[in-house]
């Protein structure tokens, strides 16, 4: 069973439908939607701000979802896939986005919906991601337009295939 703690009074709080690995770490004031996902060794850390989660958003292995006190909070919304060793801290992402493997999110970075934050990217704080982009690269910047084929392709088929594995878990 996950290790699922309060922290300073505060538990986390699940929609219908979410599945946790063994070993995955999720602690204080996180709230997620339905059909939601923690994989093996991710940590979603709500101990010094809020964690606000959508529907069907998957936190993949070795990802650290966190925030800072006093500052910024972490709001994912619906369909987010954050891939696997990717750092994700003090900012908002909006619906249907994709931040790859190994990125790193830092504070207060908005990214609008339906993106993806390649593999590897780093948005600097305050960084804004414009809808329909893709940006790549250290310090990452819009490399091109999403088109609608690669939106279903992958941040539409990731989100929807993590529901389905999660599923084989139950």
């Amino acid at each position: 069973m996950a290790l699922i703690k309060e922290c300073r009074g505060k538990s986390p709080q699940f929609g219908e439908d979410c599945w946790f690995a063994e070993n995955a770490t999720i602690v204080g004031d996180v709230t997620m939607g339905d059909q939601c996902s923690v994989w093996f060794s991710a940590v979603v850390r709500g101990d010094v701000n809020s964690i606000q989660m959508g529907n069907k958003v998957n936190i993949q292995d070795g990802a650290v979802i966190h925030c800072t006190f006093q500052k910024t909070k972490t709001i994912l919304g619906n369909n987010v896939s954050i891939g696997h060793n990717a750092l994700v801290h003090g900012c908002t992402v909006e619906d249907n986005v994709l931040i790859g493997m190994g990125s790193i999110v830092m504070d207060d970075c908005y990214i609008e919906s339906n993106c993806i934050i390649a593999a590897g990217a780093v948005l600097l704080e305050g960084t804004r991601v414009e809808s329909w982009s893709i940006y790549a690269g250290v310090p990452a910047k819009k490399v091109k337009t999403l088109s609608p084929e690669m939106f279903q392709g992958e941040v539409q088929r990731i989100a929807d295939n993590y529901v389905q594995y999660a599923s084989w878990f139950k």
